[in-house]
């Protein structure tokens, strides 16, 4: 008698602790953009301040919506009012800028002195007129890409609960419509309406550049689905209705914390579905939220196709080749499984945070990937030791280590291929048509590497490191 052996699993692992990735502050340098009639003020000390300058550049023309307001001793040894400062620097942005809603980031310094931000907040947007979200983004607690998360957590305590009753005051409300309904006619707008399958309503969470958040609704519009808001909105005042019983999907897998609020706090059902990054994650987003709303999907087959047929000329590039992971985004997950699918290996996923509740599905597609391919299942190591995954990485030799900035010369310097984790958080790699911008950021390395060995650098490299 034979035992059908079980399918190996996903390996995971516990290391120091530590946070080795940017401070989650940075989340503004994208937020004041997507929230255009926004202000953030992030509170902390000149070091908080100085790392704003160093990761966000100065913009000569435009004033950016963002400010410090400075720590000094007198306010960490609590000898000035937090109250009537606050209160001082909010009316003079409201003087100079009038925002729809004003933003206070919390950092290190304000856990440590134990600054009360959400008691001071109430009161004095009372007094200035003006809406005050707190969000806690110290690096303490939260990884680079988290800052984004407790925003829109708290966003999302603000978002009404009750649809406009007059059908004109929604439409109004809903950005996404003008957006998609911009130069139509008024009959066309009507007869694509129709077109949309009867189902209750869908909000989609996470920061996206426009021309992502378009791609994605349309992509779902195709389906029949109707996209009845995003999570941020491109203003404030846009913000989705969310009552009772909607639906919310996640487009980023670092947005756990939302997602609870979401299910726990505004009562809404969480399709929990992989991540549209890649062409395989993209449709398998879309089947799921269909299978949810009980449609069958159409299209995506020659659609998908399509998409890997104009990628062969990357994908031929690293076919066969391994990448590691040191960790630093927490979209280790998803672009490791975009990357077996395109015939790398993967011996190692070094991540941050890890919720497995929320990335369920991602993980849940990255293991069937790996068994689809034929390549063994990847090590998730949460929160990695720097240290000891270099002595992994100088025994893997992988063709390429995905990394943070802190260590990519070192690395460099040592013969082993690199590339900045941080590009991927800013590049547009959600949906199909953005595939191949994940892929000109991957191969970037090794075709370097091809182009200077095409020179002849590459004998003289090791000339000289003999010497």
């Amino acid at each position: 008698m034979t035992i059908a052996q079980q399918p190996e699993a996903l390996n995971f692992e516990c290391e120091t602790g530590n946070y080795h990735t940017f401070c989650p502050i940075s989340c503004v340098a994208w937020l004041y953009q997507k929230i255009e009639d926004s202000f953030f003020l992030v509170i902390g000390t000149k070091t908080c301040g100085y790392f704003l300058q160093n990761a966000m550049g100065v913009m000569i023309f435009a004033e950016p919506r963002y400010a410090m307001a400075e720590l000094e001793e007198g306010d960490i040894s609590a000898q000035l009012n937090d109250y009537e400062e606050l209160k001082r620097l909010c009316l003079q942005i409201k003087r100079d800028r009038n925002p729809s809603v004003i933003v206070w980031i919390g950092t290190c310094t304000t856990e440590i002195i134990k600054m009360d931000l959400e008691g001071l907040a109430p009161k004095l947007e009372g007094e200035i007129g003006i809406p005050i979200v707190v969000a806690r983004a110290n690096g303490l607690d939260y990884a680079f890409t988290q800052g984004e998360d407790t925003v829109l957590a708290a966003m999302a305590n603000r978002c009404p609960d009750k649809a406009p009753v007059a059908e004109t005051d929604k439409n109004e409300r809903n950005a996404i419509s003008k957006l998609l309904n911009f130069g139509k006619k008024k009959e066309e707008v009507v007869q694509e309406e129709a077109e949309y399958v009867n189902h209750p309503p869908l909000v989609l969470f996470g920061s996206l550049p426009d021309p992502v958040v378009t791609q994605l609704t349309l992509e779902l519009k195709k389906q029949g689905i109707k996209v009845s808001g995003w999570l941020p909105a491109k203003r404030f005042t846009e913000l989705p209705v969310l009552e009772e019983g909607y639906y919310v999907s996640g487009v980023n897998p670092f947005l756990s914390r939302t997602a609870t609020t979401l299910m726990r706090r505004r009562k809404c059902k969480l399709i929990g579905a992989p991540f549209p990054i890649g062409p395989d994650g993209t449709r398998a987003w879309v089947e799921k939220i269909c299978s949810v709303f009980g449609i069958t999907p159409k299209g995506l087959d020659e659609r998908e196709a399509q998409i890997w047929a104009g990628l062969e000329e990357y994908v031929k590039l690293i076919r066969g080749k391994s990448v590691f992971f040191m960790g630093d985004n927490l979209l280790e997950i998803s672009l490791a499984r975009f990357l077996v699918r395109c015939g790398m290996t993967v011996p190692e996923i070094g991540i941050p945070y890890m919720d497995k509740r929320y990335q369920a599905a991602e993980l849940a597609l990255l293991e069937q990937t790996c068994h689809e391919m034929g390549v063994p299942l990847p090590k998730i190591v949460e929160k990695p030791d720097n240290y000891n995954q270099v002595q992994r990485i100088y025994d893997l030799k992988p063709d390429l280590v995905i990394t943070g900035m802190a260590h990519a010369n070192p690395l460099e310097a040592r013969g082993i291929n690199t590339k900045w984790s941080v590009e991927f958080t800013f590049a547009q790699i959600h949906g199909f048509g953005n595939a191949r911008d994940i892929l000109e950021l991957v191969t970037r390395p090794l075709r370097r590497n091809n182009s200077l060995k095409d020179l002849g650098w590459d004998k003289l490299v090791k000339e000289e490191a003999k010497i």
